[in-house]
């Protein structure tokens, strides 16, 4: 996307985006210090939140502890689905922008009735009914989103818990990498895209975005309900050459994000040659497939290729003239908490 074109910057999404990298550049790593020393006590932390409100802040966070091999114990689970679960012995962080989504409310509700403790909170604005149910509540410093898309503040969520629990395991290393992210993720989200790949994704009944269970395409999923209309499934790791290429078609689209070396050539065979649709890869490196090339950031390639997705759906968005901005059922806040006893 063009940063100083009016046709991109006429939209509140797009302002959004393009002010995270400076979000990046001046994030606080050392704001939590206090509740990182609470978690490493504890030794087990449950993330919960709603949609990209958990999918990509937690995932991410989790995936990265996993492979440096941290000695913390993590989980994450949606709202309603952690009120079945015995939840003694772990700390328990609810994100929600809005402070006011149900499943948490409900949750944390609950667990506060029960005396559970601790129980923290991050959201967009001070003073919620999720902060005042919390032990501890942090607020973002993004500020207000201008689309019912969540961009920015999925991004300042997701370095909030990195460097949560880097200081949790006593290995803070985020703080020297921000300006560096942040060049990255300016130089994904304005990189062009070529026409002739949008085109073809503005023109598929179905977007399926591939990767691994690191939040990156999940989230990429969602967004491409929200901000393009179009039908969208998440294929983990490589499911996508495990059976459904049985019901795909050649007018519908796979973009894999960064695919396991190892596996192109199986792709190619299964969903290009036997399938007949088209594959695009995300990735800091090339690959048999047409490449979107990004900056390779090592284990913050995560946020990178999340910008990536980001300026492919806006320039989709606009091909297709819709407004980006406001889709016609997706709401901010996506299921708020009503207080019926009230």
């Amino acid at each position: 996307m063009l940063s100083n074109d009016d046709r991109y910057q006429s939209f509140g999404l797009v302002r959004d985006m393009l002010a995270t990298p400076e979000i990046i550049r001046r994030f606080k790593v050392d704001q939590a210090a206090d509740t990182a020393r609470e978690i490493a006590r504890v030794g087990r932390l449950l993330m919960t939140g709603e949609g990209s409100s958990r999918i990509f802040p937690a995932k991410n966070a989790i995936a990265h502890a996993r492979r440096a091999g941290y000695r913390l114990q993590l989980h994450t689970e949606a709202g309603a689905q952690a009120q079945e679960y015995d939840l003694s012995g772990w700390a328990v962080f609810a994100l929600s922008n809005s402070g006011r989504t149900a499943e948490v409310i409900r949750l944390f509700t609950a667990l506060k009735a029960a005396g559970h403790a601790p129980r923290f909170s991050l959201t967009a604005f001070a003073g919620s009914k999720l902060e005042a149910l919390a032990d501890k509540g942090y607020v973002l410093t993004c500020g207000e989103e201008g689309a019912v898309a969540a961009t920015k503040s999925v991004i300042e969520q997701a370095l909030f818990y990195r460097a949560l629990l880097e200081a949790a395991e006593g290995r803070p290393q985020l703080g020297s990498q921000l300006d560096e992210l942040g060049a990255a993720v300016h130089e994904s989200l304005t990189m062009p895209v070529d026409q002739e790949i949008v085109a073809r994704i503005a023109a598929a009944k179905t977007v399926y975005w591939a990767g691994r269970n690191d939040g990156v395409a999940e989230e990429l999923t969602l967004k491409t309900n929200e901000i393009t209309r179009k039908n969208a499934d998440y294929l983990e790791g490589t499911y996508a050459l495990h059976g459904i290429e049985e019901v795909m078609s050649d007018d519908e689209v796979v973009i894999w994000i960064d695919p396991y070396a190892g596996s192109e050539t199986k792709i190619r065979e299964t969903l290009i040659e036997g399938v007949g649709l088209p594959v695009i890869a995300v990735a800091g490196r090339s690959t048999i497939f047409p490449t979107i090339r990004i900056p390779d950031c090592g284990d913050l390639s995560g946020y990178v290729q999340m910008a990536a997705g980001w300026n492919i759906l806006v320039e989709v968005g606009l091909q297709l003239g819709i407004n980006v901005d406001k889709p016609q059922r997706a709401r901010k806040v996506g299921n708020e908490f009503v207080d019926e006893t009230s």
